[in-house]
Protein backbone atom coordinates (compact mmCIF):
# COMPACT_ATOMS: atom_id res chain seq x y z
CA UNK A 1 0.00 0.00 0.00
CA UNK A 2 3.02 2.70 0.69
CA UNK A 3 4.30 1.56 -2.63
CA UNK A 4 1.00 2.05 -4.50
CA UNK A 5 0.53 5.57 -2.69
CA UNK A 6 4.01 6.52 -3.22
CA UNK A 7 3.22 5.17 -7.05
CA UNK A 8 0.46 7.78 -7.41
CA UNK A 9 2.23 10.91 -5.90
CA UNK A 10 4.79 9.85 -7.95
CA UNK A 11 2.22 10.19 -10.90
CA UNK A 12 0.80 12.83 -9.68
CA UNK A 13 3.82 15.02 -9.24
CA UNK A 14 4.56 13.73 -12.48
CA UNK A 15 1.42 14.92 -13.80
CA UNK A 16 1.73 18.31 -12.68
CA UNK A 17 5.06 18.55 -14.33
CA UNK A 18 3.80 17.77 -17.96
CA UNK A 19 0.08 19.59 -17.36
CA UNK A 20 2.09 22.95 -19.31
CA UNK A 21 3.64 20.75 -22.24
CA UNK A 22 -0.07 19.34 -22.56
CA UNK A 23 -1.54 22.88 -23.00
CA UNK A 24 1.54 23.67 -25.25
CA UNK A 25 1.50 20.18 -27.18
CA UNK A 26 -1.62 18.47 -26.26
CA UNK A 27 -0.76 15.62 -29.28
CA UNK A 28 2.17 14.30 -27.74
CA UNK A 29 1.78 10.77 -25.93
CA UNK A 30 2.22 10.30 -22.48
CA UNK A 31 6.17 9.06 -21.34
CA UNK A 32 4.72 6.53 -19.00
CA UNK A 33 1.79 4.11 -19.17
CA UNK A 34 0.50 1.56 -17.00
CA UNK A 35 -1.57 -1.93 -17.52
CA UNK A 36 -4.86 0.01 -15.20
CA UNK A 37 -4.45 3.26 -16.64
CA UNK A 38 -5.20 1.98 -20.48
CA UNK A 39 -8.77 3.45 -20.26
CA UNK A 40 -8.32 6.04 -19.12
CA UNK A 41 -5.15 6.92 -21.10
CA UNK A 42 -7.26 6.65 -24.12
CA UNK A 43 -9.64 8.31 -23.35
CA UNK A 44 -7.34 11.32 -22.39
CA UNK A 45 -6.12 11.09 -25.61
CA UNK A 46 -9.61 11.15 -27.72
CA UNK A 47 -10.16 14.59 -25.28
CA UNK A 48 -7.33 15.92 -26.69
CA UNK A 49 -7.71 15.17 -29.84
CA UNK A 50 -11.27 16.53 -29.94
CA UNK A 51 -10.02 19.84 -28.29
CA UNK A 52 -7.43 20.01 -31.22
CA UNK A 53 -9.90 19.64 -33.69
CA UNK A 54 -12.12 22.19 -32.09
CA UNK A 55 -9.10 24.54 -31.88
CA UNK A 56 -8.10 24.51 -35.39
CA UNK A 57 -11.82 24.74 -36.57
CA UNK A 58 -12.34 27.78 -34.59
CA UNK A 59 -9.07 29.04 -35.90
CA UNK A 60 -10.70 28.44 -38.93
CA UNK A 61 -14.27 30.03 -38.26
CA UNK A 62 -11.98 32.78 -36.97
CA UNK A 63 -10.11 33.80 -40.24
CA UNK A 64 -13.48 33.48 -42.33
CA UNK A 65 -14.93 35.92 -40.48
CA UNK A 66 -12.35 37.98 -40.36
CA UNK A 67 -11.71 37.59 -44.05
CA UNK A 68 -15.20 38.50 -44.63
CA UNK A 69 -15.84 41.75 -42.48
CA UNK A 70 -12.69 42.96 -44.36
CA UNK A 71 -14.39 42.18 -47.80
CA UNK A 72 -17.45 43.99 -46.40
CA UNK A 73 -15.26 46.77 -45.49
CA UNK A 74 -13.37 47.03 -48.90
CA UNK A 75 -16.75 46.79 -50.80
CA UNK A 76 -18.22 49.52 -48.71
CA UNK A 77 -15.00 51.70 -49.53
CA UNK A 78 -15.46 50.88 -53.18
CA UNK A 79 -19.02 51.26 -53.19
CA UNK A 80 -18.06 54.82 -51.78
CA UNK A 81 -15.26 55.69 -53.93
CA UNK A 82 -16.79 54.47 -57.60
CA UNK A 83 -19.87 56.73 -58.04
CA UNK A 84 -17.18 59.84 -57.20
CA UNK A 85 -15.04 58.10 -59.58
CA UNK A 86 -17.61 57.35 -62.47
CA UNK A 87 -19.31 60.89 -62.02
CA UNK A 88 -15.32 62.51 -62.84
CA UNK A 89 -14.65 60.57 -65.38
CA UNK A 90 -18.48 61.17 -66.64
CA UNK A 91 -17.96 64.86 -66.77
CA UNK A 92 -14.01 64.35 -67.83
CA UNK A 93 -15.86 62.41 -71.17
CA UNK A 94 -18.22 64.89 -71.24
CA UNK A 95 -15.90 67.21 -71.65
CA UNK A 96 -13.29 66.30 -74.05
CA UNK A 97 -16.29 65.04 -76.35
CA UNK A 98 -17.46 68.83 -76.41
CA UNK A 99 -13.96 69.73 -76.96
CA UNK A 100 -13.74 67.22 -79.74
CA UNK A 101 -16.85 68.41 -81.87
CA UNK A 102 -16.12 72.01 -81.49
CA UNK A 103 -12.80 71.39 -83.16
CA UNK A 104 -14.58 68.67 -85.90
CA UNK A 105 -16.68 71.16 -86.77
CA UNK A 106 -14.17 74.27 -87.35
CA UNK A 107 -16.97 76.90 -86.90
CA UNK A 108 -19.24 75.09 -89.28
CA UNK A 109 -23.14 74.81 -89.04
CA UNK A 110 -24.28 72.30 -86.65
CA UNK A 111 -27.86 72.45 -88.25
CA UNK A 112 -26.82 70.28 -91.64
CA UNK A 113 -28.61 67.11 -90.90
CA UNK A 114 -26.22 63.78 -91.03
CA UNK A 115 -26.31 60.99 -93.45
CA UNK A 116 -28.13 58.35 -92.39
CA UNK A 117 -27.72 54.61 -93.10
CA UNK A 118 -30.39 53.26 -95.80
CA UNK A 119 -32.32 50.60 -93.96
CA UNK A 120 -33.36 47.28 -96.70
CA UNK A 121 -36.73 47.13 -97.49
CA UNK A 122 -36.93 43.95 -96.27
CA UNK A 123 -34.38 41.17 -94.83
CA UNK A 124 -33.71 38.72 -97.22
CA UNK A 125 -32.19 35.19 -95.23
CA UNK A 126 -30.74 34.29 -98.25
CA UNK A 127 -33.25 31.11 -99.74
CA UNK A 128 -34.21 30.76 -103.62
CA UNK A 129 -37.85 31.82 -102.58
CA UNK A 130 -38.67 33.81 -105.67
CA UNK A 131 -38.41 31.25 -108.34
CA UNK A 132 -39.21 32.64 -111.62
CA UNK A 133 -38.40 31.32 -114.92
CA UNK A 134 -38.35 32.94 -118.44
CA UNK A 135 -38.83 30.82 -121.94
CA UNK A 136 -36.46 32.70 -124.55
CA UNK A 137 -37.91 31.74 -128.16
CA UNK A 138 -38.14 32.77 -131.45
CA UNK A 139 -39.98 32.06 -134.66
CA UNK A 140 -39.26 30.52 -137.95
CA UNK A 141 -37.33 32.95 -140.12
CA UNK A 142 -34.93 35.02 -137.79
CA UNK A 143 -32.20 36.33 -139.63
CA UNK A 144 -28.92 36.45 -138.47
CA UNK A 145 -29.16 40.06 -136.39
CA UNK A 146 -32.01 39.18 -134.51
CA UNK A 147 -30.60 35.83 -133.71
CA UNK A 148 -27.44 36.94 -132.42
CA UNK A 149 -29.95 39.66 -129.96
CA UNK A 150 -31.81 36.67 -129.17
CA UNK A 151 -28.59 35.41 -127.69
CA UNK A 152 -27.05 38.10 -126.34
CA UNK A 153 -31.03 37.78 -123.78
CA UNK A 154 -30.08 34.83 -122.54
CA UNK A 155 -26.91 35.51 -121.81
CA UNK A 156 -28.35 38.91 -119.33
CA UNK A 157 -30.93 35.99 -118.40
CA UNK A 158 -29.54 33.59 -116.55
CA UNK A 159 -33.03 31.97 -115.13
CA UNK A 160 -34.09 31.55 -118.41
CA UNK A 161 -35.17 28.14 -120.70
CA UNK A 162 -34.67 27.73 -124.16
CA UNK A 163 -36.47 26.52 -126.96
CA UNK A 164 -36.30 25.82 -130.41
CA UNK A 165 -37.64 27.99 -133.52
CA UNK A 166 -41.30 28.05 -133.32
CA UNK A 167 -43.09 27.09 -136.63
CA UNK A 168 -47.00 27.41 -136.34
CA UNK A 169 -49.19 27.25 -139.43
CA UNK A 170 -51.69 29.85 -139.95
CA UNK A 171 -54.09 27.30 -140.09
CA UNK A 172 -53.75 26.02 -136.51
CA UNK A 173 -56.55 27.06 -133.63
CA UNK A 174 -55.09 29.58 -131.21
CA UNK A 175 -52.41 30.75 -133.19
CA UNK A 176 -48.64 31.63 -131.96
CA UNK A 177 -49.98 32.34 -128.87
CA UNK A 178 -51.82 28.97 -127.68
CA UNK A 179 -48.72 27.26 -128.88
CA UNK A 180 -46.04 29.35 -126.74
CA UNK A 181 -48.64 28.87 -123.57
CA UNK A 182 -48.44 25.42 -124.02
CA UNK A 183 -44.00 25.05 -124.54
CA UNK A 184 -44.41 27.50 -121.16
CA UNK A 185 -46.48 25.17 -119.44
CA UNK A 186 -44.37 22.24 -120.22
CA UNK A 187 -41.03 23.67 -119.27
CA UNK A 188 -43.13 25.38 -116.23
CA UNK A 189 -42.24 29.04 -117.06
CA UNK A 190 -44.12 31.22 -115.85
CA UNK A 191 -42.90 34.09 -118.54
CA UNK A 192 -42.22 34.51 -121.58
CA UNK A 193 -39.98 36.46 -124.12
CA UNK A 194 -40.73 35.97 -127.65
CA UNK A 195 -39.39 37.13 -130.72
CA UNK A 196 -41.26 37.19 -133.79
CA UNK A 197 -39.95 37.90 -137.51
CA UNK A 198 -42.01 39.19 -140.32
CA UNK A 199 -40.67 39.18 -144.07
CA UNK A 200 -37.47 38.75 -142.74
CA UNK A 201 -37.36 42.47 -142.19
CA UNK A 202 -38.91 43.03 -138.56
CA UNK A 203 -38.65 42.60 -135.24
CA UNK A 204 -41.63 41.89 -132.46
CA UNK A 205 -40.81 41.27 -128.74
CA UNK A 206 -43.62 39.83 -126.74
CA UNK A 207 -43.61 39.66 -123.69
CA UNK A 208 -45.99 38.65 -120.33
CA UNK A 209 -47.17 36.03 -117.99
CA UNK A 210 -48.27 32.74 -118.77
CA UNK A 211 -50.00 31.79 -115.18
CA UNK A 212 -47.41 28.56 -114.81
CA UNK A 213 -46.58 28.31 -111.10
CA UNK A 214 -47.63 26.70 -107.68
CA UNK A 215 -50.07 29.27 -107.00
CA UNK A 216 -51.51 30.09 -110.08
CA UNK A 217 -54.15 28.82 -112.21
CA UNK A 218 -54.58 29.50 -116.35
CA UNK A 219 -56.83 32.24 -115.13
CA UNK A 220 -54.84 34.41 -114.29
CA UNK A 221 -52.21 34.12 -116.99
CA UNK A 222 -51.44 37.92 -118.15
CA UNK A 223 -50.71 40.78 -119.29
CA UNK A 224 -49.11 40.90 -122.32
CA UNK A 225 -47.57 43.26 -124.35
CA UNK A 226 -45.99 43.87 -127.84
CA UNK A 227 -43.14 45.74 -128.81
CA UNK A 228 -41.39 46.73 -132.04
CA UNK A 229 -37.22 46.53 -131.23
CA UNK A 230 -35.77 49.13 -133.54
CA UNK A 231 -32.01 50.08 -133.51
CA UNK A 232 -30.72 46.54 -132.60
CA UNK A 233 -27.38 46.03 -132.00
CA UNK A 234 -25.23 43.51 -130.08
CA UNK A 235 -22.42 43.02 -128.41
CA UNK A 236 -20.34 41.56 -131.17
CA UNK A 237 -21.22 44.32 -133.57
CA UNK A 238 -21.05 47.58 -130.91
CA UNK A 239 -17.37 46.00 -129.67
CA UNK A 240 -17.76 48.14 -126.81
CA UNK A 241 -14.96 47.60 -123.99
CA UNK A 242 -17.39 46.83 -120.82
CA UNK A 243 -17.49 43.17 -120.08
CA UNK A 244 -19.09 41.68 -116.65
CA UNK A 245 -19.74 37.97 -115.12
CA UNK A 246 -21.55 35.98 -116.69
CA UNK A 247 -25.04 35.22 -114.60
CA UNK A 248 -24.24 38.23 -111.72
CA UNK A 249 -27.10 39.89 -111.05
CA UNK A 250 -28.28 43.17 -112.61
CA UNK A 251 -29.51 46.48 -111.09
CA UNK A 252 -32.65 47.83 -112.69
CA UNK A 253 -32.74 51.33 -113.65
CA UNK A 254 -36.18 53.00 -114.66
CA UNK A 255 -36.91 56.41 -115.66
CA UNK A 256 -39.01 59.13 -113.58
CA UNK A 257 -41.82 58.44 -116.18
CA UNK A 258 -42.22 54.81 -115.07
CA UNK A 259 -43.45 56.04 -112.29
CA UNK A 260 -46.27 58.29 -113.80
CA UNK A 261 -47.80 56.80 -116.50
CA UNK A 262 -50.07 53.69 -115.64
CA UNK A 263 -49.05 51.86 -119.03
CA UNK A 264 -45.69 52.47 -118.19
CA UNK A 265 -46.16 51.54 -114.36
CA UNK A 266 -47.45 47.91 -115.92
CA UNK A 267 -44.38 47.60 -118.03
CA UNK A 268 -41.77 47.92 -115.54
CA UNK A 269 -43.81 45.53 -113.66
CA UNK A 270 -42.83 43.17 -116.79
CA UNK A 271 -39.44 44.34 -117.41
CA UNK A 272 -38.53 43.55 -113.59
CA UNK A 273 -40.05 40.19 -113.64
CA UNK A 274 -37.71 39.16 -117.21
CA UNK A 275 -34.77 40.93 -116.62
CA UNK A 276 -34.42 40.95 -112.99
CA UNK A 277 -32.53 37.69 -111.63
CA UNK A 278 -34.10 36.16 -108.70
CA UNK A 279 -31.70 35.77 -106.08
CA UNK A 280 -30.42 32.31 -104.79
CA UNK A 281 -30.86 30.90 -108.67
CA UNK A 282 -28.48 28.10 -109.05
CA UNK A 283 -26.93 29.35 -112.19
CA UNK A 284 -26.75 32.93 -110.75
CA UNK A 285 -23.88 34.58 -109.47
CA UNK A 286 -24.03 36.45 -106.33
CA UNK A 287 -22.48 39.67 -107.29
CA UNK A 288 -23.79 42.77 -108.93
CA UNK A 289 -21.65 44.26 -111.38
CA UNK A 290 -23.73 45.61 -113.60
CA UNK A 291 -26.67 47.76 -114.49
CA UNK A 292 -29.56 47.80 -117.18
CA UNK A 293 -31.38 51.14 -118.07
CA UNK A 294 -34.57 51.50 -119.19
CA UNK A 295 -35.27 55.07 -120.34
CA UNK A 296 -38.43 56.76 -121.99
CA UNK A 297 -38.49 59.40 -124.43
CA UNK A 298 -39.92 60.09 -127.34
CA UNK A 299 -42.49 57.70 -127.19
CA UNK A 300 -39.98 54.33 -126.90
CA UNK A 301 -37.96 52.49 -124.59
CA UNK A 302 -34.38 52.90 -124.92
CA UNK A 303 -32.68 49.91 -123.23
CA UNK A 304 -29.07 49.88 -122.32
CA UNK A 305 -27.06 47.69 -120.56
CA UNK A 306 -23.90 48.71 -118.68
CA UNK A 307 -21.06 47.66 -116.50
CA UNK A 308 -20.22 48.80 -112.93
CA UNK A 309 -16.45 50.01 -112.85
CA UNK A 310 -14.59 50.95 -109.58
CA UNK A 311 -11.30 53.16 -110.61
CA UNK A 312 -8.99 52.65 -107.27
CA UNK A 313 -6.38 55.16 -106.70
CA UNK A 314 -2.48 53.70 -107.16
CA UNK A 315 -0.97 55.75 -104.58
CA UNK A 316 -1.91 57.89 -101.60
CA UNK A 317 -1.69 61.21 -103.32
CA UNK A 318 -4.27 60.03 -105.87
CA UNK A 319 -6.56 58.76 -103.50
CA UNK A 320 -6.29 61.97 -101.26
CA UNK A 321 -7.43 63.98 -104.06
CA UNK A 322 -10.20 61.51 -105.20
CA UNK A 323 -11.62 61.45 -101.37
CA UNK A 324 -11.33 65.42 -101.47
CA UNK A 325 -13.27 65.49 -104.47
CA UNK A 326 -15.78 62.84 -104.50
CA UNK A 327 -15.40 61.57 -100.64
CA UNK A 328 -14.29 58.15 -101.35
CA UNK A 329 -10.90 57.04 -102.18
CA UNK A 330 -12.27 54.73 -105.73
CA UNK A 331 -14.13 56.25 -108.07
CA UNK A 332 -16.96 54.55 -110.10
CA UNK A 333 -18.20 54.99 -113.24
CA UNK A 334 -20.37 53.01 -116.23
CA UNK A 335 -19.01 51.22 -119.14
CA UNK A 336 -21.55 49.87 -121.97
CA UNK A 337 -21.54 46.52 -122.47
CA UNK A 338 -24.37 45.64 -125.35
CA UNK A 339 -26.35 44.85 -126.67
CA UNK A 340 -28.78 47.87 -127.20
CA UNK A 341 -32.24 48.39 -128.38
CA UNK A 342 -35.22 50.79 -128.67
CA UNK A 343 -38.71 49.04 -128.21
CA UNK A 344 -41.49 50.63 -129.35
CA UNK A 345 -44.93 49.59 -127.59
CA UNK A 346 -47.87 48.59 -129.44
CA UNK A 347 -50.74 47.35 -127.13
CA UNK A 348 -51.07 45.72 -123.85
CA UNK A 349 -53.21 42.90 -124.02
CA UNK A 350 -54.99 41.80 -120.58
CA UNK A 351 -54.82 38.09 -121.47
CA UNK A 352 -51.53 35.75 -122.13
CA UNK A 353 -50.57 36.31 -126.10
CA UNK A 354 -54.15 38.04 -126.33
CA UNK A 355 -57.32 39.49 -124.64
CA UNK A 356 -58.40 42.60 -124.04
CA UNK A 357 -56.45 45.45 -125.68
CA UNK A 358 -55.75 47.49 -122.35
CA UNK A 359 -53.27 49.90 -123.68
CA UNK A 360 -53.15 50.79 -127.87
CA UNK A 361 -50.44 53.12 -128.50
CA UNK A 362 -51.87 56.01 -131.14
CA UNK A 363 -48.64 57.41 -132.38
CA UNK A 364 -47.27 53.58 -133.33
CA UNK A 365 -46.75 53.32 -137.11
CA UNK A 366 -46.54 50.25 -138.50
CA UNK A 367 -43.18 49.39 -140.76
CA UNK A 368 -45.33 48.27 -143.61
CA UNK A 369 -47.20 51.68 -144.07
CA UNK A 370 -44.05 53.37 -143.58
CA UNK A 371 -42.29 51.07 -146.31
CA UNK A 372 -45.42 51.99 -148.60
CA UNK A 373 -45.02 55.87 -148.17
CA UNK A 374 -41.38 55.50 -148.87
CA UNK A 375 -42.69 53.42 -152.34
CA UNK A 376 -45.19 55.97 -152.54
CA UNK A 377 -42.69 58.68 -152.74
CA UNK A 378 -40.54 56.58 -155.26
CA UNK A 379 -43.85 56.30 -157.54
CA UNK A 380 -44.75 60.34 -157.36
CA UNK A 381 -41.19 60.87 -158.18
CA UNK A 382 -41.34 58.74 -161.11
CA UNK A 383 -44.53 60.77 -162.24
CA UNK A 384 -43.05 64.13 -161.41
CA UNK A 385 -40.06 62.93 -163.95
CA UNK A 386 -42.40 61.92 -166.80
CA UNK A 387 -44.56 65.26 -166.22
CA UNK A 388 -41.52 67.16 -166.72
CA UNK A 389 -40.43 65.38 -169.56
CA UNK A 390 -43.89 66.31 -171.26
CA UNK A 391 -43.26 70.01 -170.32
CA UNK A 392 -40.28 69.52 -172.06
CA UNK A 393 -41.57 68.33 -175.25
CA UNK A 394 -44.65 71.29 -175.19
CA UNK A 395 -42.29 73.73 -174.63
CA UNK A 396 -39.59 72.83 -177.42
CA UNK A 397 -42.50 72.64 -179.67
CA UNK A 398 -44.06 75.56 -178.91
CA UNK A 399 -40.38 77.86 -179.65
CA UNK A 400 -41.13 78.12 -183.58
CA UNK A 401 -38.48 80.98 -185.20
CA UNK A 402 -39.95 82.91 -187.81
CA UNK A 403 -39.12 82.83 -191.98
CA UNK A 404 -36.11 85.07 -193.02
CA UNK A 405 -36.87 86.85 -195.74
CA UNK A 406 -33.38 86.62 -196.50
CA UNK A 407 -32.59 83.39 -195.84
CA UNK A 408 -32.49 82.55 -200.29
CA UNK A 409 -30.83 85.27 -201.67
CA UNK A 410 -27.90 83.36 -200.13
CA UNK A 411 -28.37 80.80 -202.15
Amino acid sequence: MARKKTKQKSSDSNQKIDEPTVGIKKKEDPTVLLADDDSDSSQDEDEVENQSISTEEGSVTASSNNANRNASKSTEQSGQVKPEEEASSESDSDSDGAESEEESNGGEDTSTPKPTAIEPAFCSDGRYHNKQRCLILCSRGVTSRFRHLLEDLRTLIPHHKKDSKLDVSKNQTGGIGAAVNEIAEMRGCNSVLFIECRKRKDAYLWLGHTGVGANASGASAGPSARFLIENIHTMDELRLTGNCMKGSRPLLSFDNNFDQREELKLLKCLFIDVFGTPRGHPKSKPFVDRVMGFYYADGKIWVRNYQIVEDHATNAKEAHTEKKLHGNTFSTSLVEIGPRFVLNPIRIFRGSFGGQTIFANEQYVSPNSIRSTTLKDKGRIYEERKTAQKKRKLRQEELVLPEDPLDSVFK
